[in-house]
């Protein structure tokens, strides 16, 4: 390869890398895996390291620099020690290097180390001062990150604040580093919901995770059960007498009631390395996280700080990824899925294949774009592994096996349920079908109306669904409060008493709350938490309806608290397209009455004006609805959450987050007596 050819493989190499870079660390939505990244990134090293005329000077090249992970909408923050990312092999010759490069650059022949499970999750930094949580920060750049502390403050398994270890409080201030991750359960709960909605499925728990913890509305982080696990020391002011090993350093984090990781090992050579990769790769699914690697650590810490670091790594420590497990299978055919808002989603459908651990018949193929990058064809071969361990992917073809009869996949241009030309919105990936009465459509928007999560009738479930839609009984949400008992009386024998019941709790739906209804839309991004919002500001679905932008947002602050700019225009876009206009009338007309919320009562004094309560735990002698009375009647405000505005934390018995968060903070937490004292003046 001459300086030509090289310099252009090398300019090819950085611009696909960035890309990829873009997609992992900005938007959560890797295209391809981390073995094929790290290939692409080792290349050019290799290319670099041959041509160094060529290479960039400083930490500009790709291959020295950590990956950025800073995102719009969140406030940066400078990390007062730098924190890194880590080399890494899939070699156990390369390991087993390691451990003899360390060991000449400390002149030592004898020394040991730490193997610990590597999390596949969110490189994060959390500052406690004098023991309480201060800040939250992602890796960023290494240099600064995003300021996400309110979204970490929803980490259930995250204390607000230090135990006392041994009698010796905190330091004053200590970085903590760690990984914010999502478990197997959770990501598998989330990605069921998305399945019976016929919505995409994330990709694996690391994506989701950091996908979530970047929302901008910490409430929707919350719903979202994050987890996090904290093993790494960053800055400490003043130096304080911290464990002078990594293992007692995993005790000191334990000790301060911190989440740390499940299990360890010691090894002072590097065949004793070599075992304990070997005993977690065996034991790694026992455990609740993802686990894609093992990263072996020099146990002292001061001979840490000898062996110093380069641009972007540490040199005392690595990181073993495991290959991910896969099977070559035969695709059989692509199939196309179509979901509640009309994306198309292709799935392969495979020759059953066993893999890690479970037999495969179905793969996703994410979208047409992918299926054209890799070429998948049906007919061929392909290789099939677990993304994260759980969601199966076509990850490539072996075109060694391709047969003359394999020709290139067409994407349909038209629905494959109702012919709908399908289209494809400005700076969207996914293909959708734009009829809003395509049946496939309907059944989704249907059983999503119906479920329990928003008006929960009874008896409506898929199956039922299906039945009145197939019959053409149902053709919108409105449809439902349509249904006859004459029609239902023709879906089978001795379904008289089903009838009758599922006709009642149509019925009883009608006057369901309000913020069920508004949930039932299905407007973007207006979850169950913002539904809540929405019912109590406009307290009606016809005023929802006819919202302006002034409504949420004035002079650039939001009116409506965790309704932001997005969610804002997402609810106005609905209510412009004239048939989600028209279903709200449609509903009414047929004796549709949501419960607004109950109407807070008018201030008969100003004792608490300008002061905000947060209820928790079970009050003695008087219901949250009966004291929330109290608190508006004396000018004051009840919020759902506790923050910095936070006036007072009014707890009762089993009192929950709320109070670790009020005493994190701060903010006053007084009981029941208190409470009536404050009241009587």
């Amino acid at each position: 390869m001459n300086s030509d050819e090289s310099r252009a493989r090398i300019e090819k190499l950085r611009a696909v890398i960035a890309h990829h870079d873009e997609l992992y660390y900005r938007r959560a939505q890797p295209e391809i895996t981390d073995v094929e990244y790290d290939r692409l990134k080792r290349a050019l090293a290799e290319t670099e390291a041959e041509f160094p005329e060529l290479a960039l000077s400083g930490n500009e090249s790709p291959t020295a620099r950590v990956g950025d992970d800073r995102t719009e909408g969140f406030v940066t923050y400078r990390h007062r020690e730098r924190m890194m990312s880590l080399d890494n092999t899939y070699s156990e010759m390369e390991l087993r290097e390691f451990y003899v490069r360390v060991g000449k650059l400390l002149g030592r022949e004898e020394l040991a180390f730490v193997v610990e499970p590597k999390i596949d999750g969110l490189a994060v930094s959390i500052t406690y001062e004098h023991g309480t949580l201060t800040r939250a920060v992602t890796r960023g750049n290494g240099i600064e990150g995003d300021d996400i502390t309110a979204n970490a403050r929803t980490i259930t398994s995250l204390p607000h604040k230090l135990k006392v270890a041994d009698g010796h409080a905190a330091p004053a201030l200590i970085e903590i580093r760690g990984e914010i991750f999502m478990t197997t359960a959770e990501f598998q709960r989330i990605n069921k919901l998305r399945e019976e909605a016929a919505e995409p499925l994330y990709a694996n728990p690391r994506n989701l995770a950091a996908g979530t913890i970047k929302q901008l509305d910490p409430r929707e982080v919350a719903q979202r059960k994050l987890e996090i696990v904290l093993y790494g020391l960053g800055a400490c002011e003043p130096p304080a007498a911290l464990p002078a090993t990594q293992r007692g350093w995993h005790e000191q984090v334990r000790a301060w009631g911190l989440p740390t990781v499940e299990k360890y090992w010691g090894a002072k050579s590097a065949d004793e390395i070599w075992a304990a990769v070997r005993e977690l790769d065996r034991t790694r699914a026992q455990f609740a996280y993802a686990t894609d690697g093992a990263v072996v650590k020099l146990d002292s810490i001061p001979l840490q700080r000898e062996a110093g670091a380069t641009s972007k790594a540490p040199r005392w420590a690595m990181s073993y990824k495991f290959a991910p497990e896969r099977a070559e299978t035969r695709l059989n055919a692509i199939t196309i899925q179509v979901g509640r808002t009309g994306v198309l989603t292709p799935v392969a459908e495979l020759e059953p294949v066993h893999l890690a651990g479970s037999t495969v018949s179905r793969a996703t193929l994410h979208n047409r774009d992918e299926i054209a990058r890799k070429d998948i064809r049906t007919g061929d071969f392909v290789y099939v592994e677990k993304a994260g361990e759980i969601i199966p992917a076509v990850v490539a073809v072996n075109t060694a096996r391709r047969a003359p009869e394999c020709v290139p996949y067409v994407f349909p241009e038209k629905c494959p349920v109702c012919g709908t030309g399908v289209v494809q919105a400005e700076g969207e990936v996914a293909l959708r079908c734009p009829n809003y009465e395509c049946p496939v459509q309907v059944r989704r928007r249907v059983r999503h109306f119906a479920s329990k999560a928003c008006v929960d009738i009874d008896g409506l479930g898929e199956a039922m669904v299906d039945a009145v839609v197939g019959k053409g009984w149902v053709r919108s949400v409105a449809d439902v409060y349509r249904l006859r008992k004459d029609d239902l009386m023709t879906l089978g024998k001795s379904v008289e008493k089903s009838t009758d019941n599922l006709l009642a709790a149509i019925e009883k739906s009608k006057t369901a709350e309000l913020w069920r209804f508004i949930h039932g839309l299905g407007i973007t991004h207006a979850g169950a938490s913002a539904s809540k919002d929405l019912a109590q500001k406009f307290r009606s679905l016809d005023a929802l309806a006819e919202s302006k932008f002034e409504d949420y947002i004035v002079d650039k602050k939001t009116v409506i608290e965790g309704i932001g700019e997005t969610m804002a225009l997402a609810i106005i876009e609905h209510f412009n397209d004239p048939r989600n206009r028209a279903l709200v009338g449609e509903l009414q007309s047929l004796g549709v009455r949501p419960a607004p919320p109950p109407e807070r009562a008018a201030a008969t004094s100003a004792l608490f004006a300008g002061k905000t309560f947060v209820l928790t735990g079970t009050l003695p002698s008087m219901t949250r609805e009966a004291a929330t009375e109290k608190i508006e009647a004396a000018g004051g405000k009840v919020s759902n959450s506790v923050s910095k505005k936070t006036s007072y934390v009014l707890a009762g018995a089993e009192a929950g987050s709320k109070l670790a968060k009020a005493g994190a903070l701060g903010v006053p937490v007084i009981d029941e007596a208190e409470f009536v004292k404050m009241l009587a003046g």
